[in-house]
């Protein structure tokens, strides 16, 4: 079983709006809301592939009721903490005719020592059957930027694979704490690093700085594909997957898609290089509809025979 974890839950609705511009009244062609938030994105998708998964976390309110129903009705197994303060709402404008999308994310709850606590007694419970935890998304307000760091400890302690998907400083600290993957985009690995990433060089040299930092595995994702450290049969391998071209309706939310079908190859028992051909097809598949963690699996099977895989060699 994999377990997934969001702290700021959201509720999302996509608005699709042809040919939206700023300033002016619209009248969206269709509208769709879903439990969101990173964590639960990753949940959606692994549900898809049958991959046995519970989602947990934060919810509050009369949205955080909105998100548990919304999860409960996808038939997704939820076990959500209930806590005080209301939970966010998240809206994306997707504008067909350009492929263009805008997000506008809620701050979300604000969340108090005792609720956290909460949440990690439910964590070491969830922990004693599963295989993989994944932390994914921001931090709500009130909690500690050493968050992430303190429960990657305590949940590899305790024996699970800990997967971490998070940004800036709460992102760094985790890393520190050793998880046995991390999953940047290519701004927040720019984040970490330093510098801007351009080229295979900058890449790898990212990988292994990210890895040197703490992570036993490192994807760095971006629309075109993927670069990968992984550590297979005792030995360290980078590559580089690139996506097939597809015309993308909404990108949102399209990593943690790719983030699910990695899990799922690994869980299958299969290699890197295929996992990472089937994560990025799966990725790409999601680009294709509104909804993040949304894709059909048949089409992800399809592209997959276009993604191109390379090992690349370390920088010297």
């Amino acid at each position: 079983m994999i377990v997934t974890v969001t702290l700021n839950a959201a509720l999302d609705r996509s608005l699709t709006v042809p040919i939206f511009k700023l300033g002016h009244r619209h009248r969206a062609s269709s509208v769709l809301a879903l439990a969101g938030g990173k964590g639960i994105n990753v949940a959606r998708a692994l549900k898809r592939l049958d991959v046995p998964v519970v989602a947990t976390g934060l919810a509050g309110g009369r949205t955080g009721t909105r998100i548990v129903e919304e999860l409960t009705e996808e038939a997704i197994l939820n076990d959500f903490v209930r806590i005080k303060d209301e939970s966010r709402t998240s809206t994306a404008v997707v504008d067909p005719t350009s492929g263009t999308y805008t997000e506008i994310n809620e701050w979300g709850p604000k969340v108090s020592d005792e609720e956290l606590e909460i949440l990690l007694d439910k964590l070491r419970y969830l922990c004693r059957g599963a295989s993989t935890v994944v932390f994914a998304g921001s931090l709500p307000r009130g909690v500690d930027e050493d968050f992430y760091a303190d429960a990657v400890r305590e949940m590899t302690r305790l024996g699970a694979r800990v997967v971490l998907d998070a940004e800036g400083e709460p992102l760094r600290r985790g890393i520190e704490a050793e998880p046995w993957l991390v999953s940047p985009n290519q701004h927040e690995a720019e984040q970490l690093v330093g510098q801007e990433l351009d080229g295979d060089d900058d890449f790898v040299m990212a990988l292994d700085q990210i890895a040197e930092m703490g992570a036993r595995n490192v994807h760095i994702t971006m629309e075109t594909g993927c670069f990968a450290l992984v550590r297979e049969e005792r030995q360290v391998k980078r590559y580089r997957a690139r996506a097939p071209e597809v015309d993308p309706v909404s990108v949102l939310g399209a990593g943690d898609v790719f983030l699910a079908r990695w899990l799922a190859a690994l869980e299958e028992g299969g290699k890197a290089e295929e996992a990472l051909r089937l994560a990025v097809a799966a990725g790409s598949a999601s680009v294709l509809e509104v909804g993040a963690g949304r894709f059909d699996p048949r089409e992800a099977t399809r592209l997959a025979g276009n993604v191109q895989v390379d090992e690349l060699q370390p920088v010297a």
